[in-house]
């Protein structure tokens, strides 16, 4: 059994004010047979007059509004009532500057509305659209089921997406999709996998998690993030290569690490939003010092054109919503390999210096490892840039330059003192702010 609307509202919020200025009346547009005795026992089957839900309340301390799907009116259908309401909770939300919550469990369009159902998937999106512009954040939650237009409207276009195990998920339903397609392809699970949900989220754990997420997207502030301390106590390098294999050392502290120590809590985005997900970028948002800040973080490894890209929706999001960002670079390198050419390495990286170069928020990038290339590069804030004394950040790294000079590998160490890319070479070339100490 689903809960209902009311339930679901009960869990995860207290002192609910449901709007009460929206139209009640029932909409049949096309006359059609028997719609006005099944909209009458849906009515009375669920006490709902719509299959949304729409208000005010508190999730935890945090004032947010609601819109909330009853699945259990005409299986969630979308139709013009319903558009009212989702209309009118934005518009209650760009006035109040509240985030939006929408709590979706819909089958689609209702088919007794014909394209006067559809079409308010146009006006949802506007109504979407002109809140984020306003600078609202928007987190979505996909129950079971949440298909067609609510799937590809407030569902997949929310700041923050989190969806319950299990939950069928995607923009065909059940009874018209491919009889050939995997069902595989249409579960939440899949979903997160190909980075188009940041979360799953058992229902149990939904109020904290909900109340968590409200706390980050919605603390604005416009100092910058301070540089992460130093997680090792190690001299500085005395050559090039030194630097080099320091930095490469599987001693050196990880991006996970230096998460963990930074912040009070943290909670993870995930994904590039378009099929794509790179594990060697972490990106999210943390509390840290009574407030949030965004970061995005190089794992390491060469970043792909999915790192890129989800770095770059975390920058854009955080500009938008007012957040610090505070970025880690930690590669050889960009991918290089024809997989990462066709996923649109080039596009990404340049995606990633235009969302830094035009943030609205100030930007703090630490090197914590290996800064190689342009891959790295993309990471980095212009004029605010820290290193740790166990990194360090090259044009490229001294084997490619080597290679690249048509130089013997025996040279290696050489080209990597000539490179001049030890952490205090970088700060005497004004190209990092300062070494940071543990």
């Amino acid at each position: 059994m689903r809960p209902s609307a009311r339930e679901v509202i009960a869990q995860v919020s207290t002192g609910f004010t449901e709007l009460s200025d929206v139209d009640n009346s029932v909409d049949d547009p096309l006359g059609w047979p028997g719609y006005r005795e099944a909209y009458a026992a849906a009515a009375a089957w669920t006490g709902e007059t719509e299959s949304v839900v729409v208000g005010e309340a508190l999730v935890g301390a945090t004032p947010a509004v609601l819109v909330v799907w009853e699945f259990g009116f005409l299986g969630g259908s979308i139709g013009r009532r319903t558009g009212d309401r989702v209309e009118a909770a934005f518009s209650l939300a760009r006035s109040r500057k509240l985030p939006v919550v929408a709590l979706i469990a819909t089958g689609g369009s209702r088919m007794q509305h014909g394209m006067r159902a559809l079409s308010q998937l146009q006006r949802i999106a506007r109504a979407s659209a002109a809140a984020r512009t306003d600078g609202v954040a928007q987190i979505s939650v996909l129950r079971d089921p949440t298909t067609g237009g609510g799937w590809a409207t407030l569902g997949a276009s929310a700041d923050v997406v989190l969806g319950f195990p299990l939950a069928q998920v995607g923009f065909a339903g059940s009874r018209v999709r491919p009889a050939t397609s995997p069902s595989e392809a249409y579960t939440v699970e899949a979903k997160y996998e190909w980075g188009q949900v940041d979360q799953l989220v058992s229902p149990d754990s939904l109020g904290a998690v909900l109340e968590r997420w409200l706390r980050l997207v919605t603390s604005r502030s416009s100092s910058p993030a301070p540089p992460p301390a130093a997680l090792r106590d190690v001299s500085l390098p005395s050559t090039g290569w030194d630097a080099v294999r320091a930095a490469r050392s599987s001693r050196r502290a990880r991006a996970a690490e230096y998460v963990d120590a930074y912040f009070d809590w943290h909670e993870l985005l995930r994904g590039d939003r378009t099929g794509a997900v790179d594990d060697g970028v972490l990106c999210g948002f943390g509390w840290r010092d009574g407030r949030a800040l965004a970061f995005a973080a190089q794992c390491g490894t060469a970043t792909r054109p999915a790192g890129f890209r989800t770095a770059t929706r975390l920058v854009r999001l955080a500009s938008r919503l007012g957040i610090p960002v505070l970025t880690l670079v930690d590669t050889p390198g960009a991918a290089n390999d024809a997989a990462a050419e066709e996923g649109g390495a080039g596009p990404a990286i340049a995606s990633l210096f235009d969302a830094i170069a035009t943030a609205t928020v100030p930007v703090t990038t630490l090197v914590i490892g290996e800064g190689g290339s342009g891959g790295a590069l993309a990471f980095a804030a212009p004029d605010n840039t820290w290193i740790a004394p166990d990194a360090y950040f090259s044009v490229t790294s001294p084997e490619a330059a080597a290679a690249i000079l048509k130089r013997p590998m025996m040279e290696v160490p050489a080209t990597a003192d000539q490179l001049r890319l030890r952490p205090q070479d970088l700060v005497e070339l004004g190209l990092a702010r300062g070494i940071v100490e543990a």
